[in-house]
This record gives C-alpha cells, sequence and structure tokens, in this order.
C-alpha cells in the first residue's frame, strides 16, 4: 500500500459502483426514464497509469425524466482521492448522500444503511417525484 491508498478497498468499492450503475440501468428500464453516462475516469481519458484495473469507465452516471431533466445524479470518487466514495444527488436540491466501503458491511450509506437495489430505488423514486412536483 502507498500513497495512502488500500487497493482491495478501493477495488471493492469500485465493484459495488458497477453494481449500482447496473441497478440504475435496470430502474431506468423498469420505469422509463432515461440512464446516462455523464463521465468517464480521467485514467481513461488520459490514459494514466494505474496499478489494477478499474472494472468500469463510468465516473459518473445520472437519471432523466421524459423531457430529458436529470432527477439522480451518481458518481464515485477518482482513482486519485483519498477517501473514496459513491455521491448520490439530487439536482436542484440539497439531498446528497455519501456511501463507502466497509469491511464487513459492504457499500454502505453514511456508514449505517447498506445500499441495496431496494434502498437506490426508493432514493431515486423520491427524487423523481420531487422533480415531478417542481
Amino acid at each position: 500500500m502507498s500513497g495512502g491508498h488500500d487497493y482491495p478497498h478501493d477495488e471493492m468499492l469500485y465493484k459495488s459502483w458497477v453494481q449500482v450503475i447496473e441497478w440504475l440501468k435496470e430502474y431506468a428500464a423498469e420505469k422509463g426514464v432515461h440512464f446516462t453516462r455523464e463521465s468517464d475516469f480521467p485514467d481513461f481519458i488520459y490514459r494514466m497509469e494505474r496499478p489494477y484495473e478499474v472494472p468500469t469507465t463510468l465516473m459518473a452516471v445520472s437519471l432523466s425524466d421524459g423531457r430529458g431533466e436529470p432527477f439522480f445524479l451518481a458518481s464515485v470518487s477518482p482513482r486519485h482521492a483519498r477517501l473514496k466514495h459513491v455521491a448520490f444527488r439530487i439536482p436542484g436540491g440539497h439531498v446528497h448522500h455519501h456511501a463507502h466501503w466497509e469491511d464487513g458491511k459492504g457499500l454502505s450509506l453514511e456508514g449505517k444503511f447498506p445500499v441495496t437495489r431496494e434502498k437506490l430505488y426508493q432514493i431515486a423514486d423520491r427524487a423523481r417525484a420531487a422533480l415531478a412536483r417542481a
């Protein structure tokens, strides 16, 4: 371990991120909304050397309604960040959640709640409903 990075821990966070992406794609398909690739990791854009492979090029994604208005954003920390996390944000609001990989718990929101497909759908449903009211 060098430079303050915990590679096995980081690798688990990025594998969890891939699962989050899959759940968001499934959500979009089930709910008839749009899944959008927002940005890729700089590693893949600039071809920087990396000690292990990140399992996806996607660094940020969003869900949008039929008008193309994003109502839910999800992103993961870049590889150079010291304390990596997955962030969930509601555009136009102050609501955001951070999830970290915790040994024995997996990906957890605020260190307390496991990130499950159901939990993610619940957050996205609330965000979608909030946009519909705006």
